[in-house]
């Protein structure tokens, strides 16, 4: 019985039925309206709490409230799995190459001007941060890869990149201590990078743009890992 109530509660968030921050009903109503007990429900509210669909606040005012699933969710239960296979971090950059150097592309080819905007936007921020804040440009480092993914519109490979992208951020906080090159050089490095980038998308050049973004993963791959090249992907998340 807890697996059904699970199954009709998960389908409702995902399904938006159920939003992100919407308190669940009280134990009562739920306990009536599927006719189990309490010790049900509760293990019902474990394993939704346990695939962090819910977070339960105790206390008078607490209860259990909708989280939406994200990735970073699912990236840590991915990277249980390839840990248990034996996948490297190397693996995962290699994983990002084959992904999105086709997207590139395809944005290159079918680009629309409002596309072209939220690529000039991005490089803005990502320029502004370089000088101002390290640990932003990181982020918007990888915020920039994946707009490249989200504008080449497919569901489906942006969700794939979104998962890689996460385990690929927590490498690179953690890898570039122990980079050769300094941080600064790297991030200007990748600023120059993008803008290129822009420049071949601008022109519908998809060749030109599938080699600058084959070559940038590339090297920044080579970058990062350095002497880690062995590390599992489950060590970022100990």
């Amino acid at each position: 019985m807890a697996e059904l109530v699970v199954a009709q509660l998960r389908r409702q968030i995902i399904r938006g039925e159920l939003l992100e921050g919407d308190a669940l009903p009280s134990e009562t109503e739920l306990m009536q309206r599927y006719g189990i007990s309490r010790p049900t429900l509760r293990e019902a509210f474990r394993v939704l709490e346990s695939e962090s669909l819910i977070r339960i606040r105790r206390g008078a005012h607490g209860g259990a409230r909708v989280q939406p699933p994200t990735q970073r969710v699912a990236a840590k239960y991915t990277s249980f799995l390839l840990e248990y296979r034996g996948v490297t971090l190397r693996d995962v950059y290699e994983a990002r190459v084959a992904l999105e150097v086709p997207r590139v592309g395809d944005l290159a080819r079918n680009r629309t001007p409002a596309d072209l905007a939220t690529l000039r936007e991005s490089l803005e921020r990502h320029a502004a941060a370089e000088q101002e804040d390290p640990h932003l440009a990181i982020k918007l480092h990888g915020e920039f890869h994946m707009l490249v993914i989200r504008l080449a519109d497919n569901g489906t490979l942006l969700l794939l990149s979104e998962m890689l992208q996460d385990i690929i951020d927590l490498g690179n906080v953690s890898l570039h201590a122990d980079a050769e090159v300094s941080e600064e050089e790297a991030r200007t490095a990748a600023v120059r990078t993008h803008r290129r980038l822009y420049d071949y998308i601008v022109e519908h050049d998809s060749a030109a743009a599938e080699s600058l973004w084959r070559r940038h993963l590339e090297e920044t791959m080579v970058y990062l890992l350095g002497d880690n090249a062995a590390m599992t992907v489950s060590d970022l998340f100990d």
